[in-house]
């Protein structure tokens, strides 16, 4: 089993109760606009990170990161992108990969808008854990932990850092 820390949008800003919230986690994973280097590397030394870059995000970012990760997480396909849509509006670039082989489990950041939501007709799940940063239209910065066992997301809980 292991303990997710998700997060996305921190706009080169890192409130210190990630680290709290965070605490129990076994990973971190960031869904793009991380901002600067300074709040990967501060992310990383806390927990293993595995980040994608945004739109935001600079050579110094695009460099140590990639535009889309793909993994496996206790048997779980994890796809995290910055930029992808949610279910039923998925965005252009990556639709075609979607459609032919979905994920289990599809996060992405970019909106600040957090949304949970089950796609029915490609069996996964979306997750967009809102914008964790003070740049945005958001007005609660939020976070998302979860666990994966054996083929199985549970326990998710939203958080909100105010």
């Amino acid at each position: 089993m292991k303990k997710i820390g998700l997060l996305s949008d921190t706009h080169a800003y890192l409130n210190p109760k990630v680290f709290e919230y965070f605490a129990e986690c076994d990973e971190i994973w960031h869904a793009g606009d991380i901002g600067s280097p300074e709040v990967a590397d501060n992310l990383a030394a806390f927990k293993p990170l595995r980040a994608v870059y945004g739109n935001i995000d600079g050579y110094d970012i695009r460099l140590r990161f990639p535009q889309h990760l793909r993994f496996f997480c206790e048997g779980v396909d994890v796809w995290i992108t910055h930029i992808g849509g949610y279910p039923g509006k998925y965005k252009g670039e990556v639709i075609p990969e979607i459609l032919h082989r979905p994920p289990a489990l599809f996060i992405c950041g970019h909106s600040h808008i957090l949304k949970v939501q089950y796609d029915k007709s490609l069996h996964l799940l979306h997750i967009n854990p809102g914008a964790a940063g003070q740049y945005g239209a958001q007005s609660v910065s939020t976070l998302v932990r979860f666990e994966i066992d054996r083929e199985k997301i549970g326990n998710l809980e939203v958080i909100e850092m105010r």
